[in-house]
């Protein structure tokens, strides 16, 4: 195991920040986390760091930062309904969709596209198009630094929410996800009613449904809407939908009747995050570097060379914005280190 010092994090995060990392490594197999716990030399203070999709660097980033580069994708049982795949927390998310398609096994092919690495999927609970990649996840396995051991959680264990789980909260900082066990459908169950899918699927002609076509719609429509961070540098949705009441919601219909919405359970609603900000006015905003996506208000964009923080105050007029005229307060979605 390599361990570097003052490396530039830049080509590791998708928004493009030039900021160092005290200390710097990759870590390839479950062995070198025994090996940094063994090295007395080294901070006890630990920032993993899966895809680099969803973190927004303010400042020079002091412990160690560990490149999770943990492999492999391993079938270890099925039945006549389902199979059951083991992922290294390294391996990319969208080659992960793609390979379960390929295989023709379904249940995570409305998350095709999303950007990062799979052990971001049960910390984030990703979703898209309807689907949580919870509805999939039957444990997740994690190295814990306090116990010098790995542990596997299973899905009630993980405490899934809404962009949401336990590895935000009491496991914070205690734990590193070495891999995720998956169970997919061998007979698909197609989710179509969410968003632009149908539309998209009839402007494609697909005749036949299948689960790569739903794919390929769910890709074109991301591809339309979202940035690649190759070209500009971003994260992808910085905000979360919120959710509020829904007697609170019918009071904002009376100012604001197109207000869009749809159900969240127990009298709430979600509101999109991105019809609040555009309403605001800050869809295509533009401040030096930083910036508002011109197509996609709930996307932040570094256009060159934007600094964290610069992008972080954009982030806060945003949100006081919103507050000020719907009495919403909109969550971040992007961690910020």
């Amino acid at each position: 195991m390599q361990i570097q010092q003052n490396v530039s994090l830049r080509p590791f995060n998708t928004f493009g920040i030039d900021v160092p990392a005290e200390y710097f490594t990759s870590i390839t197999d479950i062995a070198s986390l025994q090996e940094l716990m063994d090295d007395a030399k080294l901070p006890s203070v630990r920032h993993i760091l899966g895809g680099g999709s969803n973190v927004l660097l303010t400042k020079r980033v002091n412990g160690i930062v560990l490149q999770n580069r943990l492999k492999g994708i391993t079938v270890i049982k099925e039945d006549d309904a389902h199979v059951w795949l083991t992922v290294g927390s390294g391996e990319v998310w969208h080659q992960l969709v793609m390979f379960a398609i390929n295989s023709g096994w379904a249940g995570i092919e409305n998350l095709a596209l999303i950007p990062g690495t799979v052990g971001a999927a049960p910390i984030q609970n990703i979703g898209a198009y309807g689907v949580e990649a919870k509805e999939t996840i039957g444990t997740v396995t994690a190295w814990h630094w306090q116990e010098k051991a790995l542990v596997t959680y299973n899905n009630s264990q993980c405490s899934f929410g809404y962009r949401d789980s336990i590895f935000k909260h009491a496991l914070k900082d205690q734990v590193f996800i070495t891999s995720v066990t998956f169970r997919l459908n061998k007979q698909p169950v197609y989710k179509i009613s969410y968003g632009a899918i149908t539309e998209e699927l009839e402007r494609m002609h697909i005749g036949t449904m299948s689960i790569r076509a739903i794919a390929n719609a769910v890709i074109a429509i991301r591809t339309s809407k979202l940035p690649d961070p190759a070209q500009i540098g971003n994260a992808g949705s910085f905000f979360k939908n919120p959710t509020i009441a829904k007697e609170h919601y019918d009071t904002l219909l009376i100012d604001h009747p197109g207000m869009p919405s749809y159900p969240a359970g127990n009298s709430t609603v979600k509101v999109p995050a991105g019809w609040l900000i555009e309403q605001c006015g800050w869809k295509g905003y533009r401040n030096g570097d930083a910036g508002v996506h011109s197509r996609q208000a709930l996307v932040l964009v570094n256009y060159s060379n934007a600094s964290g923080d610069q992008i972080w105050r954009l982030s806060q007029q945003i949100v006081d914005s919103v507050k000020d005229k719907y009495s919403i307060e909109l969550e971040r979605e992007v961690q910020v280190w």
